[in-house]
């Protein structure tokens, strides 16, 4: 596989009206972090079935995309990713997952019916993943596209099996961090001639003696990396201003 791009997507309206608190941003941000990568992009979006196949549709165009979905593949009636996600990347197609169905009867005997029993019915060509806490099955499309309960104690550990095969060695970041004592239109210039291989930010805040700017620079190259972070050391101290080093993370 080619560099991913790694979105999440959240979907419960339980969160967007503040019933329940998100818990999966932080915990797949940190977890790709942990590999040397970062996201591309985080949705939050409620129970309606348009809306997450467009989402789903959205993500799938994107360059490599991998996708941590979390939440609506349940049984009940506002559970609608199983049936969204095989009309976004399947055409429709949705049929029983026979080694699904034999895990929820399994698992719940006369009580698989007539209601659990519908999380059997899954896109076609859906792979199960392992559910560590009541083995009710979530299932992967192509390799790339994991749909998930919204019970982290579930998910989370299926992110982290997932990521150890999708990037069994981390990848090492450079990065090189200060803090100013300037606004930051003093480094336009330089960051207009950042090379592309440079990840770098900008991030402005206005204290009671005067404004402070945290610029941050990172790259895979690690000569790189320091090339473009010195560039900004020299124009500090050539303007005189005062400015201090962060621990590098």
């Amino acid at each position: 596989m080619s560099e991913p791009k790694f979105f999440i997507l959240i979907i419960g309206t339980e969160i967007l009206n503040r019933r329940r608190k998100d818990a999966h941003f932080d915990f797949v941000t940190k977890a790709l972090a942990d590999k040397g990568y970062k996201l591309t992009g985080s949705f939050i979006i409620e129970d309606d079935p348009a809306l997450i196949i467009q989402t789903i549709k959205f993500i799938a165009s994107q360059p490599n995309p991998v996708l941590f979905s979390f939440g609506g593949i349940g049984s009940t009636p506002d559970d609608h990713t199983r049936k969204c996600a095989a009309i976004a990347l399947r055409a429709g197609e949705f049929v029983v997952h026979e080694e699904a169905k034999r895990i929820i009867e399994e698992k719940l005997g006369s009580d698989a019916y007539p209601h659990p029993i519908k999380m059997a019915e899954l896109p076609k060509g859906a792979e199960l993943l392992d559910n560590p806490v009541n083995r009710m099955p979530a299932f992967s499309l192509d390799k790339r596209y994991f749909f998930m309960p919204g019970f982290p104690e579930m998910s989370h550990p299926m992110v982290s099996e997932i990521l150890d095969k999708l990037i069994p060695e981390k990848k090492e970041i450079y990065r090189h961090t200060l803090t100013a004592h300037c606004k930051e239109n003093e480094f336009i210039a330089i960051m207009e001639q950042m090379p592309k291989e440079v990840e770098f930010s900008s991030l402005p805040k206005l204290y009671s003696d005067g404004w402070r700017v945290s610029i941050s620079v990172a790259s895979e190259d690690k000569a790189l990396a320091q090339e473009a972070f010195d560039r900004y050391i020299a124009l500090l101290e050539k303007k005189n201003i005062v400015y201090a080093l962060q621990d590098e993370a």
